[in-house]
């Protein structure tokens, strides 16, 4: 069991929990998840939080390969009236800020943002580990080699797994003595990494439990699913569902997704064939 201390308010994660994924973009992989208007944005954080979102993260740029790169002042012009909006429409809301700058994080915190969920783990911005740090929010830390626009340029690995765990152990020291408390680790499926790499770490998912922090695995509707089925990022809930079970099944503590009622179904689904086989 975890726990999560945001702003004096605790998630506890005692069985695995749902983040929903809101992109204030224009330019996401996945249309379905753009929320231009602020009517639209409430309506869907309400639908995900009715269907048992525990977190909802909120993103200002497109991270996919080859996206455009947007200076902090850009992207806080972006979440930061979302950010306002849902804190007076949905109070209780616990908001994730979905940056790698570290001044969009200090912002959106002080707007009401309580965790921080950064796809560079403080390489994009030097500040960003103190900044969190003071802060004393959850750091959500991802395994990226790269950045989003140069990331597929070289994707090579001799052995994936133990690279991004190695990664993941020497940043989770760093978060340690800069003073984070709580930190969430996510091995960064499809962030330089091939199709190949992305199953592997799947495969391998439960050796990043040694870090005794909360895994994520973020596999909604990316590359890996719909490359593989021949198909595209609007078809691919039912590949996602089946690889969120894989993830589950192989130690997951959160799954950050667009599709939150689907995801709560696999982990009550895993939850009761576990059960069912920890009595037999």
């Amino acid at each position: 069991m975890y726990t999560l201390n945001c702003k004096g308010r605790l998630i506890t994660i005692d069985q695995p929990i749902v983040m929903g994924i809101i992109n204030v973009t224009p330019d996401s992989f996945y249309a379905g998840s753009r929320q231009p208007t602020d009517e639209n944005l409430l309506s869907r954080i309400r639908k995900m939080l009715d269907d048992g979102a525990t977190i909802i993260d909120i993103g200002g740029q497109s991270t996919r390969p080859g996206s455009d790169y947007l200076s902090a002042v850009e992207e806080a012009d972006r979440v930061l009236p979302f950010i306002h909006s849902i804190c007076a429409a949905i109070p209780g809301a616990m908001i994730s800020i979905d940056t790698f700058h570290a001044a969009v994080a200090r912002q959106a915190v002080a707007a009401g943002a309580c965790m921080v969920n950064d796809i560079s783990a403080g390489n994009m911005d030097n500040d960003m580990i103190a900044t969190v740090a003071a802060l004393h929010v959850p750091y959500i830390m991802m395994h990226m080699k790269g950045t989003p626009q140069t990331m597929q340029q070289n994707a090579t690995y001799e052995n994936v797994s133990l690279e991004v765990l190695d990664f993941l152990i020497a940043k989770k020291e760093a978060c340690r003595l800069a003073g984070i408390k709580d930190i969430i680790v996510d091995p960064g499926f499809g962030f330089g990494k091939t199709i190949q790499h992305n199953f592997r770490l799947l495969h391998q998912l439960n050796v990043f439990r040694m870090l005794d922090v909360p895994i994520l695995a973020g596999l909604s509707r990316k590359s890996s699913v719909y490359k593989t089925l021949g198909t595209t990022a609007e078809d691919a809930l039912n590949g996602t569902t089946v690889l969120n079970t894989i993830a589950l099944m192989n130690g997951a503590n959160i799954l950050r997704v667009h599709d939150v009622k689907e995801a709560v179904e696999c982990i009550k689904l895993v939850a009761a064939y576990k059960q069912t086989n920890a009595i037999v």
